[in-house]
């Protein structure tokens, strides 16, 4: 088969590889349909973060081509969404629903498709063929109705914005929220959308983009755009979004989250400690969270968001590329990058 392959900081080309085997009689063979770049991909293919080489590609829509023999729920022929992270269902931590924690699948990077040997090496999404394994709870059905550029986009990025804000607006219908930051492009943008979908009241973001703002606002957000440092704070709010991978940013953003509110990070933030205002959250109250969005977790939540209308990922900036063009496109500016099969 043909995979897009990471070779080398800067470099992505197709290469062959053997087709996968399913990995166990619970696992399945799928054709990704149409695969979506990551926020983090560029980094990861232009910097060299994990070695290579390795296939590209975490953010999938598929087609099931074989089963194993223990597969009971998912039959060739099912179109499915497969969640970035590998998780079995039945271990301690899964059976808790925490899937991303899985203690049978375990990586340096947290075991998911499309980081290599980092991720527990099972392969990329931009490829012909994908192994995935625990495939009656791995794998859920796409619903009718959606393009397979739309669906792409939810496994990871939609679900990393919409656990941000959904939660919190559980508790707090009707909260305000505040979008800090644009370092991750496509999650601020998919937070607001998230936000306004999950009912809050009020959506403000900040950015120093101009294109990023002018998409904010199309998506209904009150918009201010950064020209200069970050502030000591912004009005505060009780729900925000974290987005600046940057140590002034990251103090903004908690210092503009209002007493006993929540501040959740979307951007990751790679230095090995971090000044933070710890007496200030103390004082407040304030609750900051930082993690991996899990996947299997909220991924059902999302396509019944997205399945209703109330939610649509193709109104932040999405560009579509035939399959065929992935290597050009790869490292390519754009705020979503979708690869689709003709």
């Amino acid at each position: 088969m043909r995979q897009l392959t990471y070779v080398e900081a800067g470099q992505v080309a197709w290469q062959e590889a053997p087709d996968p085997e399913p990995t166990d009689p619970t696992g399945v063979i799928v054709r990704p349909l149409a695969v979506a770049r990551c926020d983090l991909d560029p980094i990861m293919a232009g910097f060299g973060i994990f070695p290579g080489p390795f296939a590209v590609g975490h953010e999938t829509v598929a087609e099931v081509v074989a089963v194993g023999a223990d597969v009971r729920e998912r039959t060739a022929g099912d179109r499915v969404l497969v969640p970035f992270q590998v998780s079995c269902g039945t271990c301690a931590a899964c059976r808790d629903g925490r899937f991303a924690a899985c203690h049978t699948y375990r990586a340096k990077a947290g075991c998911a498709f499309g980081f290599g040997e980092a991720g527990g090496g099972h392969g990329g999404a931009v490829a012909d063929l994908l192994a995935v394994p625990s495939a009656d709870h791995m794998l859920i059905p796409a619903p009718v109705g959606l393009p397979a550029a739309a669906l792409c986009t939810l496994p990871d990025n939609v679900t990393d914005a919409y656990r941000a804000v959904a939660p919190q607006l559980a508790e707090r219908p009707g909260a305000e929220v505040l979008v800090v930051g644009g370092a991750a492009a496509s999650i601020g943008l998919y937070a607001v959308a998230a936000a306004h979908a999950c009912g809050a009241g009020r959506v403000r973001y900040v950015d120093a983009d101009a294109a990023r703002c002018e998409a904010a606002t199309a998506l209904g957000a009150v918009v201010t755009h950064l020209d200069g440092p970050w502030p000591r704070r912004f009005d505060r709010a009780p729900i925000v979004v974290e987005n600046t991978a940057d140590v002034d940013g990251l103090a903004c953003a908690l210092r503009s989250t209002d007493d006993y509110g929540t501040c959740t990070s979307v951007a990751i933030h790679f230095a090995p400690t971090t000044p933070m205002p710890l007496l200030e959250l103390y004082t407040k109250g304030i609750t900051y969270h930082l993690s991996r969005a899990d996947s299997r977790r909220f991924l059902p939540e999302v396509i019944a968001l997205a399945a209703s209308g109330a939610l649509d990922p193709l109104a932040v900036p999405t560009t579509i590329v035939p399959w065929d063009q992935g290597d050009e496109a790869w490292l390519r500016p754009a705020t979503k990058l979708v690869l689709e099969r003709e």
